[in-house]
């Protein structure tokens, strides 16, 4: 997943059009003030969990009040990570193991799992988080992709999609889980980062901080605003670097972009998205990437996983489906496409303005 920026990145890749600079010169200023340290206003801080660079950007709290938040914020994501985890030892691989023959585990946080089922259904199935076995197959259960392992036959993975896990095959009772497939493995990995800025978000709302931002790898959620002013971020190009464009962001909401070219395995010259259709069991083509803008992270999250499998085709219907109002496509031949209101809120470089192609309303 890319990265968003924060305003700064924006003004320093000129990315802002000739309304956008004259409406926030006054945060360009503020930025080279921030730098220079004459102002501590706006509090940031970086770690590492959830095997990606988290930042935090809080405004209008002295620095004492923000490390406190902040630090509850971070054991918070750490316990989420280690619970979640899906190939390193962690409660849900003991509940991998214990669904595999059959019997039941204990996922303490079930509250991930019923919405994760929700967005299941909403999705058609698209998002699927108990394709872990699939998911595995390709060699995506690492931290350091290989790009030298040989791909998995069709015979395998035609296997595996055969068994069709799906979240419907789980049945939760109190914290004790049961699959009736043995073949379901989950893998919260479509939207489980989304899932835990919601969290961190109400947990600094509920320490008496009203404006942040979290950024979880390209996974963002913010609150209330900088000051007098929106936050405004930026969502990297699908190549890989550069700003594709920008968005005011309108009190609580979340950006959160699927692509191909962060995660993911190239082999003999070509390359494998880490997103896998589970119908098919092969990894998602067609889009580079996807940008979904929604209240709830662990939404945008898991549609823009969705969105990605549905691909041009579909996607305006599961878009519809899973109630979201704001996606961004891109292609594999860089031409975005966006609903009307998307097109509304999004800022392309005066420089570099893609082809657009605008669908119908959601």
């Amino acid at each position: 997943m890319p990265v968003p920026f924060i305003l700064d990145i924006l003004i320093q890749t000129k990315f802002l059009t000739k309304t956008f600079m004259k409406k926030f010169i006054s945060i360009s200023i503020l930025f080279v003030l921030l730098l220079n340290g004459c102002t501590q206003q706006v509090y940031q801080k970086q770690f590492y969990v959830f095997g990606t660079l988290v930042g935090v950007s809080i405004w209008g709290v002295s620095t004492e009040e923000a490390d406190t938040a902040v630090d509850v914020i971070i054991k918070d994501l750490q316990l989420m990570h280690h619970q979640w985890h899906a190939w390193d030892p962690s409660p849900l691989t003991d509940l991998n193991q214990a669904m595999a023959t059959g019997k039941s585990g204990i996922l303490t946080d079930t509250a991930l799992l019923i919405q994760a089922q929700q967005l299941y259904t909403l999705s058609d199935g698209l998002f699927n988080p108990a394709i872990g076995q699939l998911i595995s197959l390709w060699g995506f259960h690492k931290d350091d992709l290989s790009h030298t392992q040989a791909l998995p036959s069709q015979k395998q993975i035609s296997a595996l999609v055969a068994l069709n896990p799906r979240m419907d095959d789980i049945q939760i009772e109190n914290n004790q889980v049961l699959s009736h497939n043995r073949a379901v493995q989950l893998d919260f990995g479509a939207f489980a980062k989304g899932y835990a800025i919601d969290r961190a978000i109400k947990t600094l709302r509920q320490l008496g901080i009203q404006n942040a931002i979290i950024n979880a790898g390209g996974n963002l959620k913010a609150m209330g605003k900088k000051g007098d002013t929106s936050w405004v971020i930026g969502i990297r190009h699908p190549s890989g670097s550069g700003i594709l464009g920008g968005v005011v962001l309108n009190g609580e909401e979340s950006v959160i972009t699927s692509g191909n070219y962060e995660r993911f395995r190239e082999y003999q010259g070509v390359r494998y998205s880490h997103i896998i259709d589970p119908r098919t069991g092969n990894p998602a083509k067609g889009l580079s990437s996807v940008t979904v803008i929604a209240q709830s992270g662990a939404l945008a999250d898991a549609a823009s996983t969705a969105l990605t499998i549905a691909g041009l085709k579909d996607w305006h219907r599961i878009a519809r489906q899973m109630g979201i109002k704001y996606v961004m496509l891109v292609d594999d031949a860089g031409i975005v496409y966006v609903n009307p209101a998307m097109a509304k809120r999004v800022q392309f470089p005066a420089e570099q303005v893609p082809t657009i192609v605008v669908s119908e309303p959601l």
